[in-house]
């Protein structure tokens, strides 16, 4: 009886993800808030529900220590680091790095430090800032904080992240345009438009569509072969550090050794790779959800941690406004790496478009493919940086 139960558990968390999927693609309500916010309500129901079996306590802490480290390398494999704008580049990464360094320290000392793991939690939103849900999903393994804080860091980052595009497409775009004293940029041409546009269309399209092919299924060996590589030699020199030091040690070189191999070209063209990392992350981001007990929960520190967020991520894009001004560089190029830092390299695009400025598509995909290879590190020095104030 336990084993049915064992395997209807592991069934029900590693195919939800794919109706899920499947319902995005169908309802544009859905679409629109994500799978991964759909989850995490999925998750919170089928946690809190009375007859669920204590069995489920041990795949709901197992599913992470095992979907995460294979996820972090699956998902830098193909990372990609271009040679052109390297000076732009350089300047965005800066700019963008430590703007959010210093909002998350002047948040956290307004109502960071009102905030239960406070620190911790300033740790993952400055990886989840600078790169995205990889990033946090990564940090939240290495810090071990409550379940319950790090689902409504998730769900908040939802709401925050609504607002601030709002902001940009309301008059964001334009204000910044003006106050770098640019004009607005001409209209792209019609085959500038369908190729963004397709851009677009490609990130919505099924990206599991052939994997079950025969070519498919040899890419999909190919990525869990080198991906067990990659997660045994960081689990090989992470369990010879001091106590307590290998989860910190083993998921930073599950990062460095994911961005080393994707200089390989034949790891880099992996076509499922990606995906396939991000499929983890969704049965993460259930298995998470569905350990969060909400009947405890203090709503006053509630306020502060919305509030710790939503004045890392303003915050940091005005005093990432500043720096790119100081050095420079273009408005659209600092909206569209804000956009990839906060946001995450998916929606550069959908900004793309609406600023009518083809050339930023390049810049904001560089720059957040940035934010995925350093974000983890960052997120982890910065946690150390909040515990000393």
């Amino acid at each position: 009886m336990i084993v049915v139960e064992y395997l209807l558990l592991i069934a029900m968390f590693c195919l939800t993800p794919a109706v899920v999927i499947w319902l995005c693609g169908r309802f544009p309500l859905l679409d629109k808030l994500g799978p991964i916010m759909v989850l995490y309500a999925i998750g919170m129901v089928v946690g809190n529900l009375p007859f669920m079996p204590d069995t489920m306590k041990v795949l709901q802490e197992m599913i992470p220590n095992v979907a995460i480290p294979l996820a972090i390398p699956m998902m830098l494999f193909g990372c990609t680091f271009s040679k052109n704008e390297g000076r732009l580049q350089l300047k965005l990464i800066l700019s963008g790095f430590s703007s959010v360094a210093i909002a998350v320290i002047i948040g956290y000392l307004l109502f960071g430090c009102k905030v239960t793991s406070g620190a911790e939690v300033g740790g993952i939103i400055s990886g989840m800032y600078t790169g995205g849900t990889l990033n946090a999903a990564a940090l939240q393994a290495i810090f071990r904080i409550e379940n319950e804080i790090y689902v409504l860091v998730n769900s908040y980052d939802i709401i925050i992240s609504f607002l601030y595009f709002i902001f940009l497409f309301s008059f964001g775009i334009r204000m910044f345009r003006r106050l770098y004293g640019e004009k607005t940029t001409k209209q792209l041409s019609q085959s500038d438009r369908v190729e963004i546009e397709g851009t677009i269309q490609d990130a919505k399209a099924n990206p599991y569509s052939g994997m079950l092919s025969k070519a498919g299924l040899k890419s999909v060996g190919t990525t869990v072969g080198i991906t067990l590589v990659v997660v045994a030699l960081s689990a090989g020199v992470a369990v010879v550090m001091p106590q307590g030091w290998f989860m910190v040690v083993f998921i930073l070189l599950l990062t460095t050794l994911g961005v080393a191999a994707s200089f390989v070209k034949r790891v880099r063209e992996l076509k499922y790779s990606y995906d396939m990392g991000m499929y983890l992350i969704y049965i993460f981001s259930l298995a998470i959800a569905s350990m969060a007990d909400f009947s405890n929960l203090n709503l006053a520190q509630g306020v502060n941690q919305m509030a710790f967020m939503t004045f890392a991520v303003f915050v940091s894009l005005a005093i990432h406004a500043i720096f790119c001004r100081l050095m420079r560089v273009d408005a659209d190029s600092m909206v569209i790496s804000s956009v990839a830092f906060i946001n995450s390299p998916p929606f550069v695009p959908m900004v793309s478009v609406a600023m009518n400025n083809k050339k930023t598509l390049v810049t904001g995909l560089a720059a957040g493919v940035a934010g995925y290879a350093l974000g983890n590190h960052f997120g982890y020095l910065m946690s150390e940086l909040l515990q000393r104030l």
